[in-house]
């Protein structure tokens, strides 16, 4: 299948490739949609196999960063970009300056954050060549990491989970497995020992693992056993397609709640959980913390204005859940019906313009 041919599945709005020379550069940016305004959505530095699977990917993560601000309620359109190589060899300030000049090529049609691979620092770099970079340290007047508040968020909606399963927000005593404790997952786990759950956890990275056990004395079991946990709640908070299958006939758990994108394989893994009286929260409802925290900045970062509306991620959680019983379909059916209805309803408002200058 060729580029366009991709692009046209999924009807994404623009696809632009980007490289130099002298770093080795090799970027895509994909934006999905600008319906509900500008693009915003994180840069992945990661050692993709072929570029077949850089397009893939980037593909599938702006689609789902459109219906992640739409689900939150941001005046947002989805977009992504990857760099493909290994981060941790070539990582320069020639790179991120070199890449920070083809986003602004984009004239804030497509506005940069951190992602898998690239950190704060990484963004305050891209910031020297464009101003459409976003996640900043907070000596620049941004945010700085936002791992912990994505995991604040995710928490928000592990409550709702809980309350809409067991009529209860109380955590202690149940039981988490969590794959992957990389910034969001590690954060996530603190919250859940505070909270006196029980944590069973693993990563393809196993310093991470040690880590984690070292500093919640958390039990961990091996990357390719935690499917099989006996446990309440599964939190996929490594990388996509965890839920396929292969792996939805082994859980052994009620709910799943986690930070990683495109958890589901396929939207036919969304009615394969259900077949299976396994609660699904849909990953781009629940993770949506990070990109809250990140939009805040774009009108003068204010921390408690941020967390405010991370918190609001129990509401939207349950929302979802709501509409998902009423209407007689899964979770993530019901997620991007309610996405797709405020674009739709919001979207259209771009035809009445302010003025000759207004371009979005």
């Amino acid at each position: 299948m060729g580029v366009f041919d991709a692009v046209a599945i999924e009807g994404h709005e623009q696809v632009l490739y980007g490289y130099d020379k002298v770093s080795g550069l090799k970027t895509i940016i994909a934006i999905h949609s600008t319906a509900l305004g500008p693009a915003l959505g994180g840069t992945r530095f990661f050692p993709y196999e072929s570029e077949a699977e850089a397009v893939e990917d980037v593909l599938r993560l702006s689609k789902g960063m459109t219906y992640k601000a739409a689900a939150a309620g941001l005046d947002l359109g989805g977009g992504k970009a990857v760099i493909i190589g290994d981060p941790r060899e070539m990582k320069s300030e020639r790179l991120f300056r070199a890449y920070g000049r083809i986003v602004d090529s984009l004239q804030g049609r497509y506005i940069t954050a951190e992602d898998v691979g690239t950190t704060t620092q990484d963004m305050d770099t891209v910031r020297s060549e464009t101003r459409w970079a976003l996640g900043n340290s907070v000596a620049l007047g941004g945010a700085g990491d936002p791992s912990p508040v994505t995991a604040r968020g995710l928490f928000a909606a592990t409550r709702a989970v809980a309350q809409k399963l067991w009529g209860d927000q109380d955590l202690a005593g149940r039981r988490f497995a969590v794959q992957g404790v990389g910034k969001v997952g590690g954060a996530f786990v603190q919250l859940l020992v505070e909270a006196r759950a029980e944590i069973i956890v693993t990563d393809a990275y196993e310093p991470a693992i040690q880590a984690a056990v070292d500093n919640y004395g958390v039990k961990p079991v091996e990357p390719d056993d935690i499917i099989n946990v006996d446990c309440d709640v599964f939190s996929p908070c490594a990388l996509g397609a965890s839920l396929n299958e292969s792996t939805i006939p082994k859980l052994n758990c009620q709910a799943i709640v986690g930070s990683a994108n495109n958890q589901l394989a396929t939207d036919d893994d969304a009615e394969r959980l259900a077949d299976r009286g396994i609660l699904y929260a849909p990953d781009f409802v629940v993770n949506a913390g990070g990109l809250i925290n990140v939009y805040d900045e774009l009108h003068g970062y204010s921390k408690m204005r941020a967390l405010h509306k991370v918190d609001s991620i129990y509401d939207a959680t349950m929302r979802i859940l709501d509409t998902a019983e009423e209407h007689g379909i899964n979770p993530n059916a019901a997620a991007e019906k309610v996405a797709e209805d405020r674009i739709r309803d919001i979207g259209d408002l771009r035809r009445f313009r302010r003025s000759g200058d207004d371009r979005n």
